[in-house]
């Protein structure tokens, strides 16, 4: 099948460009798998491959800064999922360009060695074959280098956001301790409401006792005053 998918129907506005350019390069990649040789052609093929590439890594850069300057959070997470995956389709690209590379020479090789058998120029096509293998070996290796860079880019940006999400939860630690201070507090400020409380209801039981006392005391007085003889 061709290699190099474009995005769905649902993509965002924002990503177009980027789909397009995903979608141009299965056409690219159809043409280097076909590809008849020599192996410069095949050379050239790769090296608008790689512009491509360059330009499509450059608008999905510019898709992840919109993302990052959205004030609402929704449209932020809706683009970094679509910077996402356009990542992943331009990797999965990336393979499909090797697979096809690895076709092609496939081919030429054994095009070349059909031509060996038939006794045309055998010296030539030798020292042209080593050239041909070492420079796409060293195509290959830039294509490899290319990728490790973006896969340490990714790696970064992974470790900001595990950093990141280390600073919200210490902040929610550190809110969930004032919370705890915060009921302590509350529990011993119920105490003592319970205690003055039962203070309150003892000094009215002691001060009905001692007015009891004291009537008790006058009609005591009253009573000898008044009723000696009782």
């Amino acid at each position: 099948g061709r290699a190099g998918t474009a995005a769905g129907p649902g993509t965002p506005r924002h990503g177009l460009g980027a789909s397009r350019a995903l979608a141009d390069r299965a056409v690219v990649f159809q043409d280097i798998r076909d590809c008849p040789g020599p192996l410069s052609a095949l050379t050239e093929l790769n090296a608008a491959v790689k512009e491509k590439f360059r330009h499509l890594r450059g608008r999905i850069q510019e898709l992840e800064q919109m993302a990052k300057e959205q004030d609402k959070e929704s449209e932020k997470q809706a683009l970094l999922r679509e910077v996402e995956n356009h990542k992943k389709q331009m990797l999965s690209n990336q393979a499909a360009w090797r697979k096809a590379n690895l076709a092609c020479k496939i081919a030429i090789d054994n095009s070349e060695k059909d031509q060996l058998l038939q006794g045309r120029d055998i010296l030539r096509q030798r020292k042209t074959t080593k050239e041909s293998l070492a420079e796409s070996a060293s195509n290959i290796t830039e294509s490899l280098m290319g990728i490790s860079r973006m896969m340490s880019q990714q790696v970064q940006q992974s470790e900001e956001t595990v950093q990141t999400l280390a600073n919200s939860s210490r902040t929610i630690l550190e809110a969930n301790e004032e919370f705890k201070s915060m009921s302590g507090t509350i529990q011993l400020g119920r105490k003592l409401i319970t205690k003055y409380n039962r203070r309150e209801l003892t000094d009215k039981l002691l001060i009905f006792l001692a007015l009891a006392l004291f009537l008790a005391t006058v009609l005591y007085i009253l009573k000898k005053r008044l009723f000696p003889f009782l």
